[in-house]
């Protein structure tokens, strides 16, 4: 039940988060309803490749397919006027996206019995994969690859979880509004992982003519 609790907020909120990129690069419809199910499910397809399991295996969701297809729906046909305040909830839409499925592909992983790496990896792709299929697609620089700390709050439950150190409903509500929280805070303090800037240098090469 849990399971299937997360998979539907996941679901919902990334069918949602692709739907409106799609609509700020002015897809159109069938565009719309490419990048919202590529995002709610992309990380799913690419759990399933990591852990073992048939990607056939998402076809049998046909219940979430539908849910996201009237989701996308209602979001194209908002009116403008709460469409141009997207930008201030796209941030919360996406960490309840990340959150939860990070934390689905974890229970998923390890339900299977697979190692601690196994769950972490399951947690971030599934988390972050989504997301990264919708701005490759969008044509944007994905969030997975910023500095900007993202991927690692999905790995981070994914180690909870993989440690066990969530065991009751109550317990995996709780680290899903954590990661949320977490996330939210990246975002207004500005935290980011380490990295560092080279510099591009014009460099030229004389090319001999042999003739």
């Amino acid at each position: 039940m849990v399971w299937d609790i997360f998979n539907i907020i996941g679901t919902i909120a990334f069918a949602m988060s692709g739907t409106i990129v799609a609509m700020e690069e002015e897809y159109d419809i069938l565009g719309v309803y490419i990048l919202g199910l590529a995002t709610a499910f992309g990380g799913g397809a690419i759990r399933n490749l990591l852990i073992g399991v048939p990607v056939s295996a998402l076809w049998e969701q046909g219940p979430l397919f539908l849910m996201a297809v009237i989701i996308m729906t209602i979001v194209f046909i908002f009116p403008k006027v709460i469409l141009r305040r997207w930008e201030k909830w796209e941030l919360y839409t996406d960490a309840v996206g990340l959150a939860a499925f990070a934390i689905q592909g974890a229970l998923y992983a390890t339900e299977m019995n697979h190692p601690i790496l196994a769950v972490i990896f399951a947690a971030l792709l599934t988390g972050s994969g989504g997301g990264v299929i919708r701005d490759l697609l969008a044509k944007r620089k994905p969030l997975l690859l910023h500095s900007d700390i993202y991927g690692v709050w999905a790995m981070l439950a994914g180690l909870i979880v993989g440690l066990g150190l969530v065991n009751q409903h109550w317990e995996l509500y709780l680290l899903f509004v954590a990661i949320i929280v977490l996330r939210v805070l990246t975002v207004f303090y500005n935290w980011k992982l380490p990295y560092r800037s080279i510099e591009d240098n014009t460099v030229s090469y004389k090319i001999r003519d042999h003739g």
